[in-house]
């Protein structure tokens, strides 16, 4: 085979190419592995962003990074990547179609890494479903409910649901309820509960408690207790002062009425016929 200055010039020339993509696509896979370390480092060291979210903007960094030098290693053998690049957002837009629940999770995911309403660790009721969450990804929330069992709900429902936190604020309100009866002594009573709450350090003084007749029920006058304690005191301060409550009314002689009702008997007299 007799081998002209042309085949020379065209096997240079293919090979300058094949260097040249070569030392793309290398420096391209470098330069994608050291983004992805740089954002991933940057984003930990931000306390807006969560560590689940750093993870995802490195590999989003990455990818990107490998979508361009892949589109400069196809130019460097005069291939028409213009075409390429609508086919491939008309596959992405069929896919994505496909996929829209799958990506709506992976949306609602990353609107809670990055707005972080919720976070590992707090109480928190999302629709009907009470529990401590364990773990936050891009497409499923994980918690543990207070009797331990473990639930998965996509983070689409979490995200289009209200949000109960209950770990977020310091301090919270016990709102309590004691029926007395209409026949005791509802200033004694009442005096009796601020008593208790006074003496109970778990109380806050600032804001001051609410202690007040509020409602005239069916069968029993109603005291609304109203005070404030730390978040970590809630239940065991609520529990607390029940018990408290019923037996100091017990020993005051302060009654706490059943449910009842009065029915009224009218004797009909027989009409002559």
């Amino acid at each position: 085979m007799k081998i002209t200055p042309e085949t020379i010039d065209l096997l240079l020339r293919l090979g300058a190419q094949l260097l040249a993509a070569i030392a793309i696509l290398i420096g391209g896979w470098l330069i994608a592995a050291a983004a992805q370390r740089a954002v991933r480092r940057r984003a930990k060291q931000s306390e807006a962003l969560d560590p689940t979210l750093a993870i995802v903007l490195g590999k989003i960094t990455r990818l990107l990074i490998l979508a361009v030098t892949l589109i400069a290693v196809l130019n460097q053998f005069g291939v028409q990547t213009a075409s390429l690049i609508a086919l491939l957002g008309a596959a992405g837009l069929a896919i994505g179609l496909a996929l829209q629940g799958t990506l709506s999770n992976v949306a609602a995911g990353i609107m809670l890494l990055v707005l972080r309403p919720i976070r590992v660790g707090d109480v928190v009721e999302v629709g009907a479903m009470l529990g401590t969450v364990d773990e936050i990804g891009l497409f499923v929330t994980s918690m543990n409910t207070p009797d331990n069992i473990a639930v998965v709900i996509p983070n689409s429902q979490i995200w289009g649901s209200a949000i109960k936190n209950f770990t977020q604020n310091d301090t919270r309100r016990v709102d309590m309820v004691f029926g007395i009866s209409y026949s005791d002594d509802m200033e004694k009573a009442v005096a009796i509960v601020s008593s208790l709450i006074k003496s109970d350090e778990r109380f806050l003084k600032d804001p001051e408690p609410l202690v007040a007749i509020a409602e005239l029920a069916d069968s029993s006058v109603n005291i609304y207790a109203r005070p404030w304690v730390n978040r970590t005191d809630f239940f065991a301060a609520k529990l607390d002062l029940t018990r408290k409550v019923k037996e100091r009314f017990d020993a005051e002689g302060v009654s706490i009425p059943f449910p009842q009702r009065d029915v009224h008997m009218h004797q009909m007299t027989p009409q002559a016929a």
